[in-house]
């Protein structure tokens, strides 16, 4: 009688080998989405400067909406005249406004442009501008 030799089981498990080459890519997926987290937070820094820049502009445009033709806010040039602007928020944004009266078929119109500057996380200055028309 013959005596038969079992056949090879197969090895179950996963080797060394396998484990490591699956941590070194786990490892490599951590770091790229760690590297997101803080472009994340500096995108947010730069979205909160961009609306209080924003609201600046427009709590400008709402003071001299509506005011009277001869009002002091609406007189032509730069408010405030010179190179001066006004600092606001902890000297985050700066803000002047430009009036300037439309001329020909428009001249009961005055044009008031609104531009706020602020700078912040780690960019370079930016400005918003915004405009409305006052009406005589």
């Amino acid at each position: 009688m013959r005596t038969r030799t079992p056949a090879p089981v197969p090895e179950r498990g996963m080797s060394l080998v396998e484990l490591l080459i699956a941590l070194v890519v786990l490892a490599f997926g951590i770091l790229a989405v760690g590297r997101l987290f803080p472009a994340g937070a500096r995108s947010q820094v730069q979205d909160r400067l961009l609306i209080g820049a924003n609201y600046y502009a427009q709590e400008t445009l709402e003071q001299v909406t509506g005011r009277n033709w001869a009002d002091p806010m609406l007189m032509d040039g730069r408010h405030p005249a010179g190179a001066v602007m006004d600092t606001l928020g902890n000297g985050h944004w700066l803000r002047f406004y430009q009036v300037t009266t439309m001329t020909g078929t428009l001249d009961n119109l005055k044009k008031v442009d609104v531009t706020v500057s602020y700078r912040g996380a780690s960019q370079a200055s930016r400005s918003v501008t915004a405009t409305t028309y006052v009406r005589r």
